[in-house]
C-alpha cells in the first residue's frame, strides 16, 4: 500500500467519524431555560400580563432550527396569549384564541413544543396540548432561523379574561443543529470529491 492510498484511507475514516458523532450531537440539540414559577397575570384574576420568563443564552452560533417548550397550569387555557420575544427585539405570537367561536373548556399546557415541523397545528389541538405542534398561522418559528441567539429570550404571557390564574412551570428554547443525513452527505461529498482528485500523471524520460 503506497502513502497516497493510506492517507486517502485515512481521511475517508475521520469524515465517518465526523459525520457519525454529528448524528448524536443532532439527536441532543441545544437547550436553554429551565423550571420557572410564575404567576399568571402577574397580579390580579386577568386582563394583564405575566412578568416575563427571561432565558439568556450565552453562545454564539447561528439558529438554524429553534423549538419552544412550554409547561403552565392555568384554569383556563383559552384566556392565554403565548408571545416570543427573540434578543433582537422580533416578537412571534405561538398561540392565541379570539373571543367570536373559538372558545373552548380546558386547563393547562403540559410539555407543549411548539415546532415548525410538527404535523398539527395547535389552533388544531385541545388542551393540555401535550406533544409537538405547529404554532398558531401565520406565525411561524423559523422567523428566528439565522439569528444570533446570544442575549435574552422571552416569554410572554397575557392573560385576556377575568377569575382564572395560574404559574408557568418551564420554559427551553431548544435549537436543533442540521438533521444527520445532512451532515452525512455534505461530509461524505466531501470527501469523495478529495479522493476524486488525482495528481497528474508524470512525463517519462
Amino acid at each position: 500500500m503506497d502513502a497516497r492510498t493510506l492517507v486517502q484511507r485515512i481521511v475517508v475514516v475521520l469524515a465517518l467519524v465526523l459525520a457519525f458523532g454529528s448524528i448524536a450531537s443532532a439527536e441532543l440539540g441545544l437547550i436553554y431555560g429551565g423550571s420557572f414559577d410564575l404567576r399568571i397575570p402577574a397580579s390580579g384574576s386577568g386582563k394583564a400580563w405575566m412578568a416575563s420568563a427571561v432565558v439568556n443564552v450565552l453562545d454564539n452560533f447561528t439558529v438554524v432550527d429553534l423549538d419552544v417548550a412550554v409547561t403552565l397550569k392555568h384554569t383556563s387555557a383559552f384566556d392565554l396569549e403565548l408571545v416570543l420575544k427573540g434578543p433582537d427585539g422580533t416578537r412571534l405570537r405561538l398561540n392565541y384564541y379570539g373571543p367570536a367561536g373559538e372558545f373552548f373548556e380546558g386547563q393547562d399546557y403540559t410539555q407543549t413544543i411548539f415546532d415548525d415541523e410538527a404535523p398539527t397545528s395547535i389552533q388544531l389541538a385541545d388542551p393540555p396540548f401535550t406533544g409537538r405542534f405547529k404554532p398558531r398561522a401565520p406565525a411561524r418559528l423559523d422567523i428566528f432561523d439565522s439569528l444570533n441567539p446570544q442575549g435574552p429570550w422571552e416569554l410572554q404571557i397575557y392573560d385576556w379574561w377575568y377569575a382564572n390564574t395560574g404559574t408557568l412551570e418551564e420554559f427551553k428554547l431548544i435549537f436543533n443543529i442540521p438533521e444527520p443525513a445532512t451532515v452525512i452527505l455534505l461530509t461524505l461529498g466531501l470527501t469523495f470529491t478529495a479522493l476524486g482528485r488525482t495528481e497528474r500523471p508524470r512525463k517519462s524520460i
